[in-house]
């Protein structure tokens, strides 16, 4: 029988990751969606973006998040922008 230890993540750890991990972080916004922390939203914006597809962009976030995405995690939807989009959108 296999132990299985749960572990709660928080979503300034999260935040804390991505912005060690994702060059040129200028805004990241986390919400935890159920309460039970392993469901969370993120807005991630980056220069790191600049120039990458969109699939480039979620790579260098489940990167920088490691072995978060294999447990801890169970759920993330995200959204990656450019400073100069999330800029327009204001």
């Amino acid at each position: 029988m296999a132990l299985v230890i749960l572990t709660m993540v928080e979503p300034s750890v999260i935040e804390e990751r991505i912005r060690a991990g994702v060059e040129g972080v200028t805004h990241v916004e986390v919400k935890d969606l159920t309460g039970t922390k392993d469901h969370f939203e993120a807005t991630v914006v980056a220069s790191a973006f600049e120039g990458k597809t969109r699939v480039a962009q979620q790579r260098l976030v489940f990167a920088a998040l490691g072995e978060l995405m294999n447990g801890p995690i169970h759920a993330l939807t995200f959204k990656t922008m450019t400073p100069e989009r999330f800029e327009g959108q204001a």
